[in-house]
């Protein structure tokens, strides 16, 4: 029933926006954060907790152990764009789908083919010097050693991801704001919605349709018109 529901609001729909967490990518067998195998849930040898290794202040006070963890957990060279991507791609490019707000930084909607990606936690693939701001794609990060150095000025590049103790960037905020205030349908997949300021961004939705599809339940279920407690790929495949 809710399958059918689904199809339904996204065929008569023109101005859908989709907001994303880990559990998009994790079908690409990018490991999510917090469920049971999550990254978190795996403290490893290390004395640190990865909530402190991905910090502002552990970056500058520990660029190198920084970086050790960063190759090691969050860079994924080889995924590959899952259905779920492929869908939204899709459903942009004939015209239902205005755009994919992510808190991921794989790059993974771009690779399927989307457009309109506001990336709320930036992106491993861009990178750029602390010091003369030169810009850097994501191979200088793998195949470099230890700390990775401008080539210009020979300053620290920091990838372009948010960090903890970081702020988001305003102008991606803003816009994603405006693009689900003024959307019919928010379709959100594969996020708890407990991490704030991200989650926040449901609040803005004044649209007809509210959209759910997790493998567990969030703050927001009671909320929304249709919830879908299954893999999110597999889900608009069926429907897209």
């Amino acid at each position: 029933m809710s399958l059918a529901k689904l199809k339904e609001i996204i065929d008569e729909s023109d101005n859908i926006v989709f907001f994303g967490g880990a559990g998009v990518s994790t079908e690409s067998n990018i490991p999510d954060f917090r469920s049971s195998t999550g990254l978190y849930s795996n403290k490893g040898k290390s004395r640190y907790s990865p909530e402190e290794m991905l910090s502002h202040s552990f970056f500058m006070g520990h660029t190198k152990e920084f970086y050790d963890f960063y190759r090691s957990n969050m860079i994924y060279p080889d995924a590959k764009p899952n259905d779920a991507h492929i869908s939204l791609a899709k459903l942009e490019s004939i015209g239902k789908l205005k755009a994919v707000i992510t808190q991921n930084i794989d790059g993974l909607h771009q690779m399927a083919g989307s457009k309109e990606v506001l990336e709320l936690h930036g992106s491993v693939h861009r990178n750029f010097c602390m010091s003369c701001h030169k810009s850097y794609p994501l191979d200088v990060i793998l195949n470099s050693e230890g700390i990775p150095r401008c080539l210009e000025c020979n300053g620290i590049i920091k990838p372009d991801v948010v960090l903890y103790e970081e702020s988001l960037d305003p102008y991606i905020l803003e816009k994603s704001i405006d693009y689900i205030s003024k959307a019919e349908t928010l379709i959100v997949g594969g996020t708890s919605l407990t991490v704030y300021p991200a989650a926040g961004l449901i609040q803005y939705f004044r649209g007809k349709h509210l959209v759910l599809i997790n493998r567990t339940p969030t703050p927001y279920d009671r909320q929304a018109e249709i919830v879908i407690n299954d893999s999110i790929g597999e889900t608009l495949k069926k429907v897209v």
